[in-house]
């Protein structure tokens, strides 16, 4: 199986953001990392704090949808940016850490601003070569 990455896809009015994972739980992480990007190459964060998440729903496609929502709420609130995830599947959801800093403009750059996920395209499955598949478009 390939290894854990990300990807952006277009879109005509706003952008795709696709996870891959050998888990689930790994293509969740790698799709916030996608997220991250339309804003700042995530490698400019430094992981100087965590926070904890939590998200309860059984549906995986909904799952996703809430933990990218999760995600940009920790950022629009905290005024972070998160580098790296960290997701584990618990029954009936998901527990996970992400790591991050306060947005320093001169150094994060941002390019845009990430509004929303939304259920565009929402897609959680397993390709042919059993990688996790986690995708849908974000507002921008």
């Amino acid at each position: 199986m390939g290894q854990p990455h990300w990807e952006h896809y277009s879109h005509p009015a706003d952008m795709g953001i696709r996870g891959f994972g050998q888990t689930r739980e790994e293509a969740f992480a790698q799709a916030a990392l996608a997220m991250t990007a339309i804003v700042t190459h995530p490698a400019k964060i430094e992981s100087r704090k965590s926070v904890a998440i939590v998200c309860e729903e059984d549906d995986d496609e909904m799952l996703f949808w809430y933990w990218l929502s999760a995600v940009l709420y920790e950022m629009d609130t905290r005024r972070m940016l998160f580098g790296r995830f960290d997701v584990r599947g618990v029954e009936g959801g998901l527990q996970a850490t992400a790591w991050g800093e306060e947005v320093d403009a001169a150094r994060h750059q941002p390019a845009v601003e990430v509004k929303a996920a939304t259920y565009a395209d929402l897609k959680v499955e397993r390709d042919s070569k059993g990688m996790w598949i986690a995708q849908c478009i974000v507002d921008v």
